[in-house]
């Protein structure tokens, strides 16, 4: 259980990546952050002294969440692999396809000098937890070509895809075709 001070830190930090996603990095200021999370702007910097750590932990809190959303899913093992891999790009990459959302995506990859290890760490765990996953059902080494293919889709496709459907749809093509 969490407490209300985490609640609420939590809470500032969604609506900071928000606002990032919106406007970007150069162009958020704290007052427009203040205002979208419904605190004073000295509030604010009580919780966090700059920008550039609020960025990195509303970027660090929104990369762990999905990270702990794919773990979840991966470990479902009463589905079928595929449903399960298919349900892991959603959650990585698919969900910000489309209008404010994809800009998540974009203030995090043009920022990389500000967010530190985190951008090099998360990608690497989730292509660890597809390897694990398709390891399960075949070896180690057929699974890591798969895992890295996929996630080449995947990335292929954030850019490509008009929208969540066709993201997905294109998705349960490749894991057809790939994973056996």
């Amino acid at each position: 259980m969490s407490s209300p001070d985490a609640d609420r830190r939590s809470l500032v930090l969604d609506s900071a990546m928000a606002t990032f996603a919106r406007f970007g990095y150069r162009k958020t200021s704290m007052e427009e952050v203040a205002r979208a999370a419904d605190i004073s702007r000295p509030g604010l910097y009580f919780l966090f002294s700059s920008k550039e750590t609020l960025f990195r932990a509303a970027v660090t809190q929104t990369l762990e969440r999905d990270i702990s959303a794919i773990e979840r899913v991966l470990a479902d093992t009463g589905r079928p692999l595929a449903e399960r891999l298919v349900d892991a790009f959603d959650r990585w990459a698919g969900r910000y396809i489309g209008a404010l959302s994809g800009d998540i995506t974009a203030v995090i990859e043009d920022n990389p000098g500000l967010l530190g290890e985190i951008v090099d760490i998360t990608p690497r765990r989730f292509e660890e937890l597809i390897t694990n996953a398709i390891a399960l059902e075949s070896t180690r080494e057929a699974a890591t070509p798969v895992a890295r293919t996929l996630i080449s889709t995947s990335i292929g496709l954030k850019h490509q895809a008009a929208s969540r459907e066709f993201y997905v749809d294109r998705m349960k093509t490749a894991v057809a075709l790939l994973v056996r």
